[in-house]
């Protein structure tokens, strides 16, 4: 079955241009899995599934198609930036194009019909990754968290849950897809994401009107602990990284070249490190390569 889609979708660059690359996850190693896994390429089911599936992806690994693993064929994109819109209507051509070639289980009453009945409807989930390190610090937020389930949307930590999100990186995505359209689905998520993103912004100007010095200093240290330390635990890396992205944000931090923390983040998670070493490395080595791969990848500030 797996032959037959990626046979039938052989020429799917026609859509949008794009260079893909057919891989059976079979042939791939688990250190290759776990470090697609943290780049979000594939998620932990997927990862771990030992049956054959296929995995159609692009060169940037910002389009990636899963092929008989939970679901016959999962298609996801990825994009930096509140551009769910623009992601919506990539995802909609591709999804005409590969519907054309393979016809879906469609209902009349309950939409597409999928391995779990919680993706029945549309079948599609939005979802937008949030930094919150002001926010998520306060008394208030997990009440917050809860109130937007009562929206339709779920909030949740990508590293971690509460204070140990590492990080404070949140994804926010739909709870449901029956009963809404594309178009509420990706409202919904657009909307909640503002609100949160609004709220920080709040947050943060209210602590930099009171301690304009304590924010920027703070920035500044973090920035001075990646820059030179000779070894990171992952917990220490991802809050310094935190820091220096609302240093950046809030102006406190002026890199020379531009820099995508979030990008750090990713490269600094234990397989994609490990890729990165010619042999397997133990914690104390892993925390050497990650403080060595941040000296090198850390832009210069103004």
């Amino acid at each position: 079955m797996v032959r037959r889609l990626e046979n039938g979708l052989k020429d799917i660059g026609s859509v949008d241009g794009k260079s893909y690359e057919c891989i059976n996850l079979e042939d791939v190693s688990e250190l290759d899995r776990r470090a697609l896994r943290e780049r979000r390429v594939l998620n932990a089911t997927i990862a771990e599934k030992k049956m054959p599936v296929g995995l159609i992806l692009s060169e940037e690994e910002d389009t990636g198609i899963v092929l008989g693993a939970t679901d016959h064929i999962r298609l996801q994109m990825l994009q930096t930036g509140l551009h769910l819109e623009e992601l919506w209507q990539r995802c909609d051509r591709m999804d005409d194009y590969i519907n054309a070639r393979f016809p879906y289980a469609f209902d009349e009453k309950y939409g597409y019909l999928t391995a779990f009945p919680t993706n029945v409807g549309t079948g599609m989930r939005a979802g937008v990754v949030l930094h919150l390190p002001s926010l998520s610090m306060g008394k208030k937020f997990q009440g917050l968290v809860t109130e937007m389930g009562r929206f339709g949307a779920s909030v949740r930590g990508v590293y971690g849950e509460g204070s140990e999100n590492y990080g404070a990186l949140y994804e926010v995505s739909n709870q449901k897809t029956l009963g809404l359209t594309e178009k509420d689905i990706v409202e919904l998520v657009n909307r909640v994401a503002r609100q949160l993103l609004a709220q920080e912004s709040q947050v943060r100007k209210m602590a930099r009107e009171k301690h304009p010095l304590s924010c920027a200093d703070e920035a500044w240290k973090s920035y001075g602990v990646l820059r030179y330390a000779r070894r990171l635990s992952a917990k220490d890396a991802m809050t310094f990284l935190s820091q220096l992205m609302r240093g950046i944000d809030d102006g406190d931090l002026k890199p020379k070249q531009p820099c995508s923390v979030y990008r750090l983040m990713l490269g600094i998670q234990p397989a994609n490190l490990q890729k990165l070493s010619e042999r397997p490395l133990g914690k104390a080595e892993l925390d050497e390569a990650r403080a060595n791969y941040l000296r090198e990848a850390l832009p210069e500030l103004e």
